[in-house]
């Protein structure tokens, strides 16, 4: 125990993480800090086309075989199966509705992009590996888990609309996903030599952007947390900080019956234990009008996401190097 607390502390020094704790504090003590939208957007933009491109590089220089298509299926099927275990967790904890419980199931299932980049980072600076894949993994689970809470929602009988074209959309197609998945293609057509051709644009920046993409985070989810405190009731506390660590334990097991590295491992941990507040969100403002967003949003960006910066992601990658360790 005390060696998984001295790697956890080790990770959570960093400026990475720090950065999203000063945007906490700042949030919190009122301070009138702030980032125009247009840069918080461009970062963000930045960020997701720097983690593709180098994901699609990583494929191209390992190649292709079973063990992305069976990472891939694993992905999906976890993000349709995280929802079910999401929905049941919170109505044992909460009174919240049946409506409200799928749309938070939702987000539960699906991604936080930023996480993942986040402890992307963090082993690249601890020198641990992770299959360039992973990447496309991720970009797999934004999707099913939102099939997932319509499904709850319809077979409970809350009278959820039947998903339209619109819904459709906004789930395949919102902006992350498609700026993710066409930079890994771009990176895997590319390879090495585009990589080099752009090397001091995505590679050299990439951790000072991210920590002030992680600031401007962090003053969002503490401004949330300070607004939306009513809502807070003991269960719902409880399930923001137990579902992660339940989501991590699945994504343990299953990289390690899939045979990923240690940063593979880690990674699949992350992305099972984050929550979405990008895409899902979206998708539920369309299919499940009748859900309320601020709950939804409370849980995943104001709760599970510092949580998992500050802790989840140093207990993730210390528990793989003490279980995977040579």
């Amino acid at each position: 125990m005390n060696e998984i607390l001295t790697l956890a502390r080790e990770n959570l020094i960093s400026p990475i993480i720090l950065s999203f704790v000063l945007g906490l504090l700042a949030a919190w003590v009122r301070s009138d800090l702030s980032f125009p939208e247009a840069i918080a957007r461009g970062m963000a933009l930045y960020l997701l086309f720097a983690i593709g491109f180098k994901g699609g590089v990583g494929v191209a220089a390992h190649g292709t075989d079973a063990r992305l298509a069976a990472a891939l299926l694993a992905g999906i099927a976890l993000s349709l199966v995280l929802p079910l275990l999401a929905f049941a967790l919170l109505r044992s904890l909460s009174q919240v509705s049946i409506m409200d419980a799928a749309a938070v199931a939702g987000h539960y299932g699906s991604i936080s992009i930023v996480t993942f980049l986040t402890a992307s980072t963090l082993l690249t600076e601890r020198g641990v590996a992770a299959e360039g894949y992973m990447v496309a993994v991720a970009a797999a689970m934004e999707a099913p888990a939102i099939l997932s809470a319509l499904w709850l929602a319809a077979w409970r009988g809350e009278g959820a609309e039947k998903p339209d074209a619109k819904a459709w959309r906004e789930v395949l197609f919102n902006g992350s996903i498609v700026l993710l998945v066409g930079a890994f293609v771009i990176g895997w057509i590319t390879g090495k030599d585009g990589l080099a051709q752009i090397d001091s644009f995505i590679v050299s920046p990439f951790k000072g952007v991210l920590c002030l993409f992680l600031l401007d985070m962090g003053l969002i989810a503490g401004r949330g947390l300070l607004n939306s405190r009513g809502i807070l009731r003991p269960g719902l506390l409880v399930f923001a900080f137990l579902m992660p660590l339940v989501g991590a334990m699945l994504g343990l097991a299953a990289g390690l019956a899939l045979g990923l590295s240690q940063g593979g491992v880690a990674l699949m941990m992350v992305l099972c234990a984050s929550a979405s507040y990008i895409a899902a969100p979206a998708a539920m403002r369309v299919a499940l009008p009748q859900a309320n967003p601020a709950l939804s949003l409370t849980l995943s960006l104001g709760l599970t996401f510092p949580f998992n910066l500050i802790f989840g992601i140093p207990l993730y990658l210390a528990l793989t190097e003490l279980i995977m360790r040579p």
